[in-house]
């Protein structure tokens, strides 16, 4: 039987109050598997970010429950959360948010850094041959590309053996051959190594790397799709939009 690595129960979440109240997440239930890569789509508004920021503890619901495992996220204070992104989650945002004056595997080794770790150069070289660049290690950002400075993202996303990685619009800001390459990877860390990856996304090429496509309007789930295509995405995108 799959396990759940992340797992949303009856999550609400609201912003403001009487007449300027706004309901972002409308008592959402959604689970993703382990080991598993799922896209989360939908018109603007339609409450994608929210999703991801509770799901990944960034921000917490008003109502409901989020799982990480068998850890319940509203039960934690803000220092064990803190702590608990910074072990057991990834993240992987459009904007590369590398330090321009580091080279790439000093950018990867950060996250080991802060959390008081020394970390091990073999470690870290490792990570970056699973991303494709062993032989960038000593390169800085400004000597990379756009997708090279991705995968150097990712990396340093994946150093701490993150049980989940959340994308934000991660191949956003890439040209169409640098983010099939990066969409490629992410799809392969999925089956040769068994990561679970979230992503939010509005490109349906995108989405098509994913095992499932879920789709969110006003703040709930409206459908899914398995299996997904980029046609049969952007089917579904198009009618949606078309409704609102």
């Amino acid at each position: 039987m799959t396990r759940d690595a992340i797992r949303l129960c009856a999550v609400s979440r609201t912003y403001g109050a009487g007449d300027s109240l706004v309901t972002a997440l409308d008592d959402l239930s959604l689970s993703f598997a382990a080991g598993t890569f799922t896209a989360v789509m939908g018109p603007s508004g339609s409450g994608k970010s929210t999703l991801l920021q509770c799901a990944a503890g960034l921000d917490r619901p008003t109502a409901g429950s989020v799982l990480l495992g068998d850890t319940d996220l509203a039960s934690l204070s803000e220092t064990t959360l803190t702590l608990l992104r910074r072990k057991r989650i990834g993240f992987v945002f459009q904007s590369f948010n590398l330090i321009a004056s580091l080279t790439a595997e000093q950018n990867v080794a950060l996250p080991l850094r802060l959390a008081g770790r020394r970390p091990g150069r073999a470690e870290v070289r490792d990570v970056l041959a699973r991303v494709g660049l062993a032989d960038r290690a000593r390169h800085r950002p400004g000597e990379m590309s756009g997708g090279q400075q991705q995968r150097v993202a990712i990396a340093r996303a994946l150093i701490t053996r993150p049980e989940v990685v959340f994308g934000d619009e991660p191949t956003g800001a890439l040209d169409s051959t640098s983010s099939r390459v990066v969409l490629r990877m992410l799809r392969e860390l999925v089956d040769d190594h068994g990561q679970t990856i979230i992503m939010v996304t509005h490109d349906p090429v995108a989405a098509s790397y994913a095992d499932r496509v879920v789709f969110l309007a006003d703040g709930r789930v409206n459908g899914e799709v398995a299996s997904p295509t980029a046609e049969a995405v952007a089917a579904r995108m198009t009618s949606m939009e078309n409704v609102a």
